[in-house]
């Protein structure tokens, strides 16, 4: 059974358990046997997994800020020229520590997405997120991102204010910042524009979330010259998080309930803390000097475990 089939007759068993008197309990459950029972027998596609990670409700990186953090303040500005919306940046407090945060930000308003570019920042976004991570390392706070994004922004404005080499320095210091870095991927994850906030010592992808080299139109485009094999092209792509996480490309899985994060977000919610509280026992425990080689070598084995796996 398909996603879209299941969704549907989770959907018409629910409305019969809302219609329940309170005190049949015997059918309540029957019903509840019921749903899990689809949920266990629907089988997931890639392209399944696409179109959940760009369902408009999904949770947004400031839904996970408002649950996860403390204190939150926004921090505005590259000091170089512009603030870009797309980047959400400031510090807040995880459990009491003092932390950093860097996310791509989609809106939830068509109003929103078109000042935001839906979540695809420019280059003064990605200048605001080294100006932060330069800070957050002078202060030795971890530095947490959260990764949002179909690509950087592909305007004519964007390349010629740098867009490429903005990335290049994200990439680059974040390579060698000398504090903690962790990563969690929310929905999709697309191209430079999400590997410049994912070079990190800890990479968590959410379960229906997808993170790639390229959108999969983009690729059945560009390869095969015909847009139409898009479901073709994610299966070949590797894109989701149990592909990535036997390549070794993420640390770890965060479960989703059926459907989606948007099902249940402080279930979620709940396990993102979870894993970012031991990620980030560990990282503080450990030596700067041994986290920063430990992030290097982790990205350089990278393209030789994928070249082995595709032999």
């Amino acid at each position: 059974m398909n996603l879209k089939e299941a969704q549907k007759q989770i959907s018409e068993i629910k409305a019969r358990q809302m219609a329940l008197d309170e005190k049949d309990i015997d059918t309540w459950h029957q019903y509840q046997k019921q749903i899990r029972k689809l949920e266990q027998e629907t089988i997931l596609t890639p392209w399944d997994h696409v179109e959940l990670a760009r369902r408009p409700d999904r949770p947004k990186a400031q839904d996970d800020i408002e649950l996860l953090f403390d204190d939150f303040m926004e921090l505005h500005g590259d000091r170089r020229s512009l603030d870009d919306p797309a980047m959400l940046a400031g510090i807040a407090r995880f459990h009491g520590i003092p932390v950093t945060i860097l996310a791509q930000s989609k809106g939830k308003t068509v109003e929103e997405n078109l000042r935001q570019h839906f979540g695809m920042p420019q280059p003064e976004g990605y200048r605001k997120a080294l100006r932060l991570a330069k800070q957050a390392e002078k202060f030795h706070r971890p530095v947490i991102t959260f990764v949002d994004t179909p690509g950087a922004y592909p305007g004519k404005e964007a390349e010629e204010k740098g867009q490429a080499q903005a990335i290049a320095e994200c990439l680059y210091t974040f390579s060698s910042i000398q504090t903690p870095v962790i990563c969690f991927v929310l929905s999709e994850g697309g191209s430079g524009g999400a590997l410049a906030l994912s070079v990190a010592d800890k990479i968590f992808m959410l379960e229906y979330a997808v993170y790639s080299v390229l959108s999969p139109e983009g690729f059945a485009s560009i390869l095969w010259k015909d847009g139409s094999r898009v479901k073709e092209a994610c299966d070949v792509m590797k894109m989701t998080s149990a592909d990535l996480l036997e390549r070794k490309v993420i640390d770890a899985i965060v479960p989703e309930p059926f459907g989606g994060a948007a099902t249940d977000i402080h279930a979620v919610a709940e396990k993102m803390d979870q894993m970012l509280r031991q990620a980030l026992e560990e990282t503080l425990h450990t030596k700067v000097r041994t986290l920063v080689d430990a992030r290097y070598e982790k990205f350089r084995r990278l393209g030789d475990g994928a070249w082995k796996m595709s032999k």
